[in-house]
């Protein structure tokens, strides 16, 4: 009988808890339990935030930067270096927390600093980047990404366009000639769990400008901005699976930087190296803040659960919130679930306890799989 050897590979609990954190509060449970039990951990991301912690988790060395944050003032931003494979998050440069809380841009917030944090991993001597893009404060069709590697956006007076998705509407001509040389020579992994189209009814400013700030009217205005810009660009690409990503981040990407689109998760357990540390396993724990539908299409959890189940391995998962039912959780090749709610039903106390929380379960786990 192969000995007991517990993999865990769980996503961040977004709010409460890191994903390296949550491995060690499931490994501290664990071993309270069995205090002899192998426990291997593989922090896992997805694409959005925490892509470059868990590879920072998993090997590579941490770098840093000062970019342009979304509302263009300087912000000190990180990215991943491993040989010459850099993992890049656009949303260290451009996301959500570089917000002041209550404070959106959703017209006029930019990519630039993601093309700076491209720069930086090319300076690096990167030959592979995988850009992970989600969690971000824009909506900008990678303008401004592609702006601070050469590209040139000029309105009918051949000046250039201001920030954000709302100056595209006036975008006469795109000169993508002055483009970064370097980005011709590397593979450039475009790493996402959405696959959206650019604009329309799936589009990234119908879909998630909300959560950006942005208004119906708003939303009007940047589906509209977006396919003028596409117009200009290129409309094949527009349609493509990730060209909606991160506020069209992906669309960018794709038609100009030659990116190649893969999901996300994926992408993150090549790099990570996932597959040698699932050989290993008798028992995978996995997991996120919530499992529920979003989970099943692309997040990490879901691409663990695959991964080990094609593998012969088992896999439990936890979570802070449950709301997938059994016959969900099977499909996905999940066996069972612990949720925290189920030890502390008030979110908030959830939240701020999160963490001892997931010892308890974590304790469970090893009561019905390891004991």
């Amino acid at each position: 009988m192969k000995t007991a050897h517990v993999l865990v590979a769980a996503d961040k609990f977004k709010g409460s808890l890191t994903a390296v954190q949550v491995a060690e509060r499931v490994t501290a449970g664990l071993r309270r339990v069995v205090p002899g039990v192998r426990v291997e951990t593989l922090p896992v991301a997805d694409g959005g935030d925490g892509t470059v912690a868990a590879a920072v988790a998993a090997g590579f060395e941490r770098r840093e930067a000062r970019v342009t944050g979304p509302l263009g003032t300087e912000v000190t931003a990180a990215y991943a270096v491993r040989d010459t494979t850099a993992v890049v998050e656009m949303a260290e440069a451009s996301g959500l927390q570089h917000l002041p809380a209550g404070e959106f841009a959703p017209l006029t917030a930019t990519t630039h600093g993601s093309g700076e944090l491209l720069a930086a991993a090319l300076d690096a001597g990167a030959r592979t980047i995988v850009f992970g893009v989600g969690g971000s404060a824009t909506t900008d069709g990678g303008a401004g990404m592609l702006a601070a590697l050469g590209a040139r956006f000029l309105d009918r007076d051949g000046k250039p366009l201001g920030p954000g998705g709302g100056a595209l509407a006036d975008l006469a001509d795109a000169d993508l000639s002055g483009l970064d040389p370097r980005i011709a020579d590397i593979d450039l992994i475009l790493a996402s769990d959405v696959d959206n189209p650019l604009t329309g009814p799936k589009g990234a400013p119908e879909v998630y400008g909300r959560q950006k700030g942005a208004t119906e009217d708003d939303i009007a205005v940047l589906d509209a901005a977006l396919a003028h810009y596409a117009s200009v660009l290129g409309p094949e690409q527009a349609e493509l699976p990730g060209a909606g990503a991160a506020g069209g981040i992906g669309y960018g990407a794709l038609v100009a930087l030659g990116a190649r689109f893969r999901p996300g998760i994926e992408v993150m357990l090549d790099v990570l190296g996932f597959a040698p540390a699932l050989a290993r396993a008798t028992l995978v724990v996995t997991g996120e803040g919530s499992l529920d539908e979003q989970t099943l299409h692309g997040k990490a959890p879901a691409g663990v659960a695959a991964a080990a189940r094609a593998a012969g391995v088992e896999v439990v998962a936890v979570c802070g919130r449950l709301a997938l039912p059994p016959e969900a959780l099977e499909k996905a090749g999940v066996r069972r679930a612990y949720a925290l709610t189920a030890l502390e039903p008030d979110p908030a106390v959830c939240m701020a306890q999160a963490g001892p929380l997931l010892e308890r379960a974590a304790e469970a786990i090893a009561r019905d799989f390891l004991a």
